[in-house]
Order: C-alpha cells, then structure tokens, then sequence
C-alpha cells in the first residue's frame, strides 16, 4: 500500500515540507540583537552601562549576579512590566542562566513596546565561565 504522500507531485511535498519548516518558528521572536559580556563589562566600568535585567529567580540572583543588575523573575515580569516602563525608550540588557527565560522576557518586553532590548551573549553561565565580576 502506497502512503499518501506517494500521490502527490514531489514538488507540492517539497513546498509542503518548506512552508512548515518556515512557520515553525514564526510564532517564536528572535533576541533583537545580542550584546558580548565584554562590550557590556566596558559599559559597567565606564559607568555608562544600559538597564541589566537578570530574569532568573531571586534565590539565583543572591548566589552573584552582572554588576548593578535588577533582578525580576520571569514568573514575575509581566505582572511587574510597568516598573519598567521609565525605560521604554532605552536599551535594557537582559539574561538568564542560559537563554530561555531571557527570550521570554524579551519578547514581553517588545509585546510592551520596549524600544531596544539585547541579550547578554552566554548569560549568566557564559558571564561565570569568563572569570567575569559578579555581585553577591
């Protein structure tokens, strides 16, 4: 027995195949830009550095954290969005431990109109891995 797909013209399956590979992603946003742990340490020493929000827990901010990051949890972000929103027109670094919840709270924070937010390359794990300062 011949699957269904055997039917059709192997072009309409090729574009098939393509059109779902490329929806796929479409309901996810991409980190509008990313920023080194360098050029953003430069920022911090220079004090001239852009809002840092650290999105992990709390519990995970005391254990050390980016010098002079806020620290609200994902869980917590929408409901605390308006904290924010003096910001609206700046760049806001964000981070996580290793990007997932860091491009969640992107996401929300473009939903909310935030102008530029970038992503700390590596997060706080690849931040740690570099031997760079943290806060306790």
């Amino acid at each position: 027995m011949r699957s269904r797909t055997a039917k059709l013209p192997i072009s309409l399956v090729a574009l098939c195949t393509a059109l779902s590979l490329v929806t796929s992603g479409c309901n996810r946003k991409a980190f509008s830009a990313e920023i080194p742990a360098s050029e953003l340490l430069a920022g911090i020493d220079a004090n001239a550095a852009p809002l840092i929000l650290d999105v992990r827990t709390p519990e995970e901010f005391a254990r050390g954290h980016v010098p002079g990051a806020r620290n609200i949890a994902i869980d917590e972000l929408a409901r605390r969005i308006d904290e924010l929103s003096g910001h609206r027109q700046e760049e806001i670094v964000v981070y996580c431990e290793g990007g997932p919840r860091a491009e969640r709270a992107s996401d929300l924070l473009a939903d909310a109109g935030f102008d530029s937010v970038r992503h700390l390359e590596g997060d706080m794990s690849g931040w740690r891995a570099a031997g760079l300062p943290t806060d306790n």
